[in-house]
């Protein structure tokens, strides 16, 4: 008799887990899908301009307190921004006006002295801010999120609120010279709106050198002392070009250096006897053609490093 072996039972599989989730093909695409942008990533240029324009008003209240503060530890205060540039103005006219002679060669000098200071004083001061704009302002820059630009174009707004300032007592110096408000005065308005253009440009391309190269705020005040004694702040361009035999270029810069071109414009509004004649031609055009190329060069020029500010 034969007896069948048993049936041996079956082998327990284990059961089997959960499947594991596919692997992303396309990290990008998911990262759209719920929102994620990369951290610190430059927003575009419509974008970063909309951007800057919703902060406004902390560009203005910055540049106010900046101002306020600028000379709070002093004892005569805000009268520094007064007394800076006519002191400055007394030195140049007693080197350049008396011992040099140059008074005898340009008429009302002191006038013509007097608004070259405080003119080419709010370019080099706009120019100057901007080398400490992010270097300055490094613990803002690495708390908060808010487009870099804001700072420099508010320390150019704390320059031009301290020029308004000071063109007070430059008003009251050109009616004592005899120099009386004409209808031409009110071409003063867009020569200083452009050369806050120009100015606010200029160092928005300074505030990105310099918080990547933080030397280069030791260097500036050299520059702009030399590009100051080019600019005929002291001594007539148009004299100088007219009497002397320079090479063409050399006087075409000096015509149409644009320090010089809205120094020239401000006297021109301000000033009886600076007359046209004494202008390089097509004036405003080269005003312009200077603010629009510096404003909006400088501006995309921060623009492009936006997302390296604070950082290193």
């Amino acid at each position: 008799m034969t007896i069948a072996s048993p049936t041996a039972p079956p082998a327990r599989q284990a059961p089997a887990g959960p499947a594991a989730p596919a692997a992303p093909t396309d990290l990008a695409a998911l990262a759209a899908r719920h929102g994620l942008t990369v951290s610190g990533a430059r927003p575009t240029l419509p974008a970063y301009v909309r951007q800057l324009w919703s902060r406004r008003h902390f560009i203005t209240a910055f540049a106010t307190a900046k101002l306020t503060a600028q000379y709070s530890q002093a004892r005569l205060g805000q009268l520094w921004q007064l007394m800076t540039p006519l002191l400055n103005a007394a030195v140049y006219y007693l080197i350049f006006g008396v011992l040099l002679g140059t008074a005898d060669h340009v008429p009302d000098f002191v006038p013509f002295l007097v608004t070259g200071v405080f003119i080419w004083t709010f370019t080099a001061n706009t120019i100057t801010a901007g080398t400490r704009a992010i270097s300055g302002n490094l613990g803002l820059v690495r708390a908060l999120h808010f487009p870099r630009a804001a700072l420099p174009v508010a320390l150019a707004l704390q320059q031009l609120q301290q020029l308004l300032f000071s063109l007070g007592a430059l008003i009251v110096i050109l009616v004592g010279f005899g120099q009386l408000p004409t209808t031409s005065w009110l071409l003063a308005i867009p020569a200083l709106l452009l050369q806050a253009v120009f100015g606010t440009g200029l160092s928005m391309a300074v505030a990105r050198v310099a918080a990547r190269v933080p030397d280069v705020s030791q260097l500036v005040p050299f520059l702009l002392r030399t590009w100051m004694y080019a600019s005929g702040v002291m001594w007539s361009v148009d004299k100088v070009v007219g009497d002397r035999d320079l090479p063409h270029l050399v006087a075409l810069a000096l015509r149409y250096n644009p320090a010089a071109i809205y120094i020239d414009l401000v006297r021109f509004a301000f000033i009886d006897t600076f007359t046209a004649d004494r202008l390089p031609p097509h004036v405003w055009a080269a005003a312009l053609a200077w603010a629009v190329l510096c404003g909006a060069g400088g501006f995309l020029y921060f623009w492009k490093a936006e997302e390296q500010y604070g950082r290193g």
